[in-house]
């Protein structure tokens, strides 16, 4: 590890300094998902750097996806995943496969790893007290939903208790259907119904990017009102069209600032949130 000197590390701290006090006691929902999510060190490194998060005084609150291992789970059942415009289309077998695996396997090591480094989690998935009220999203494709509404009683409880709610993207309807919801629709949704500050997906991608084989030609700001030219223009294509939509959608109802970084980046959180530069995309008003 490369040492730094005494004072670059004071430099760092008086730098973050002002993000620290404009974001103290302040939600901040961060989608987790990725390549950061199948790497334990990168793993590691990202939840200890949200545990950081919560010792300088932000509520972060961590919506997690899961896709590669859901797949993986049903080749081991003998099931073959099919996808229709990038969404699973899911069964009622399907539907067991993906709550065990979200709520089962990826929310509870969230929870211990967060644990490790000292801080309090509970995994709930959109069906603990109804958080989550979902409606199917197309006959086509099964049980996949959409979120209707967010009730948020249950989670700005564990927030006042000083607990970090670790969400599976899973809700239900009135007649206690269950749905699996794309992990980054219920981050938006859950960030403008709880108030944030800031919306911070995770990609495995530097943020928009004019050209997209050069991670050099990152578009570090992007105004809600632009959004429409860069995808005419072909910047914003094919996966990140729905990212930027749920960020546009998020700030039109209140968020002030949504972050698209790259989760394979050390750090990535922090650099964006913390410094005067930012690592990824900044989406905002």
């Amino acid at each position: 590890m490369m040492k730094i000197s005494p004072q670059t590390q004071a430099s760092v701290l008086v730098e973050s300094l002002p993000y620290i006090q404009k974001f103290h006691n302040e939600i901040v929902v961060v989608k987790y998902g990725g390549s950061a999510m199948s790497n334990r060190a990168l793993k590691e490194g990202v939840l200890r750097d949200i545990a950081l998060m919560k010792y300088v005084g932000i509520n972060p609150v961590i919506v997690h996806g899961g896709g590669p291992e859901i797949t993986e789970m049903m080749q081991r059942y003998g099931k073959k995943a099919t996808f229709i415009d990038g969404l699973r289309v899911t069964d009622e077998k399907t539907m067991e496969l993906t709550e065990m695996v979200l709520s089962g396997k990826i929310a509870s090591e969230i929870v211990a790893l967060l644990g490790r480094n000292g801080v309090k989690s509970i995994g709930i998935s959109g069906k603990d007290g109804q958080t989550i009220l979902a409606k199917a999203k197309s006959p086509d494709l099964g049980l996949v939903g959409t979120v209707e509404t967010i009730q948020s009683d249950l989670l700005m409880l564990l927030i006042r208790e000083g607990y970090v709610p670790v969400i599976s993207p899973i809700g239900v309807d009135e007649q206690g259907a269950r749905y699996n919801i794309n992990a980054d629709e219920v981050a938006g949704a859950l960030a403008a119904a709880l108030g944030a500050k800031k919306l911070v997906l995770m990609t495995d991608v530097s943020g928009v990017l004019r050209d997209a084989s050069d991670p050099n030609t990152r578009i570090s700001e992007i105004k809600i009102d632009e959004v429409d030219h860069y995808i005419k223009q072909g910047i914003v294509t094919g996966g990140m069209i729905p990212k930027v939509g749920c960020c546009v959608s998020a700030i039109e109802k209140g968020v002030q600032r949504c972050h698209i970084i790259d989760g394979k980046k050390s750090h990535a959180i922090l650099l964006e949130i913390f410094t005067d530069d930012g690592v990824g995309t900044l989406i905002q008003k």
